[in-house]
């Protein structure tokens, strides 16, 4: 308090672009739901994207002996490049190239801190005066939160759930314009499970090259399909138009606290090199944090020998789950799943409130969902459809029927 009880008028507030960007992240929504829980002892989170916390989703032996004998041979202790420690690179680029008609080299490649910080890349590079991004719905809202900090506008066009979730491409070319730059899209799909074809992504690459845009692919649960279509790169089709592929370790190693990812440039006819857009690439990543050296100098050892049996059994794991949860919703009328999981940890259920009484909307549902069954999930508010939430599965067996059963109780309870 100053002289005559006034109170000095500072200078300084808080960045409310921060706050607002915060709600809107599967984070801020969670931690939200969270709140509503009776006992974090006895909570089932199927909301979450980290089954590191199970011992059936354990990462491979090979990748932690890779950690520990880097961490201990003292030879990265220091800073490391701000794009990445060469070997690193070349060892992405070389993992990425296994799966596509081109080779990468080192130099296409930039480490990040996880797949977030991929994402902060490529929208922080794009954020021009004027520009415009177009967005899955439903999606991963960390690019909606990315874009709303960095004033980047951004367009949704919806993903089809009768088609497999595919993406509308006519919704597409009716939101593009002058000014729009990219066109994102999650395969394996996180929130939708959704794991797209060849000739569809092949339809997406040909509706983005004569919209004279970039594809950027969200890629960070790569490998991780167990239904009737494989896995294929987006990147695939760099021929055609330029593709900037994000992806990380996390997820198909099930390490997601290590935070390494990186962002790889497909530019067959130097485009993006043109643009200034790898300049604006390296200019972010100067002026940020980078990967933990240790964990980068493990990389060519976990990319290059972690065995096979490894990855199958993650996805055979992954299979068995979605193939429950895919059963078990079906014994609960007021829920509805239009398309069994293929990929990724997710399912996106629809809600048929006209079976439910004292629920008002999805968030209502899981506040209620939270402090009755002591469950969480996420509502589909967060990723863009209302009455819709999304439920993991990448959780042990048991635990999952415990918590669909719940789930089932509740609906029953709140059933008309």
């Amino acid at each position: 308090m100053e002289k005559g009880g006034e109170m000095k008028k500072w200078k300084f507030q808080g960045n409310k672009n921060l706050t607002i960007a915060s709600n809107i992240t599967v984070r801020g929504v969670l931690n939200m739901v969270m709140d509503n829980v009776n006992s974090h002892d006895d909570v089932i989170a199927l909301g979450h994207g980290d089954p590191s916390h199970y011992p059936c989703f354990r990462t491979s032996p090979l990748a932690e002996d890779a950690v520990v004998k880097t961490l201990r041979s003292s030879k990265f202790n220091c800073y490391g490049p701000t794009v990445g420690i060469l070997s690193a690179r070349k060892a992405v680029s070389e993992y990425l190239s296994r799966d596509l008609p081109h080779k990468l080299s080192p130099e296409d490649v930039f480490l990040t801190l996880g797949c977030t910080q991929a994402i902060e890349v490529v929208i922080d590079a794009l954020a021009c005066p004027g520009a415009n991004i177009l967005l899955p719905r439903p999606g991963f809202p960390y690019y909606e939160a990315r874009c709303a900090y960095s004033g980047l506008e951004y367009r949704h066009f919806d993903l089809v759930p009768e088609n497999g979730w595919e993406v509308d491409l006519d919704a597409v070319k009716a939101l593009a314009d002058d000014n729009t730059v990219a066109l994102v899209i999650v395969n394996p799909g996180n929130p939708c499970g959704s794991v797209y074809s060849y000739e569809h992504l092949e339809k997406v690459a040909k509706t983005a090259r004569k919209l004279g845009i970039v594809v950027i692919t969200d890629e960070v649960y790569g490998h991780l399909a167990f239904g009737s279509k494989a896995f294929v790169p987006m990147a695939v089709f760099a021929n055609i138009v330029p593709v900037l592929t994000l992806g990380s370790i996390s997820k198909r190693w099930v390490v997601p606290g290590w935070r390494l990812g990186w962002l790889a440039a497909n530019d067959h006819h130097g485009i993006l090199e043109k643009s200034g857009l790898v300049e604006s690439f390296k200019g972010f990543l100067n002026i940020s944090s980078d990967p933990a050296t240790f964990v980068q100098g493990a990389v060519p050892e976990i990319l290059e020998n972690t065995r096979d049996e490894f990855f199958s059994n993650t996805v055979k794991v992954l299979g068995k789950v979605a193939d429950i949860c895919y059963e078990k919703l079906k014994e609960i009328p007021s829920i509805t799943c239009p398309h069994k999981p293929e990929g990724s940890m997710f399912v996106m259920v629809k809600l048929n409130m006209s079976l439910l009484k004292d629920i008002q909307d999805d968030t209502d549902f899981c506040m209620k969902l939270a402090k009755e069954e002591n469950l969480v999930v996420l509502p589909g508010m967060a990723v863009g459809l209302n009455n819709w939430v999304r439920i993991t599965f990448a959780l042990e067996a048991p635990l999952l029927e415990q918590g669909l059963e719940r789930i089932k109780a509740f609906c029953k309870r709140h059933g008309v």
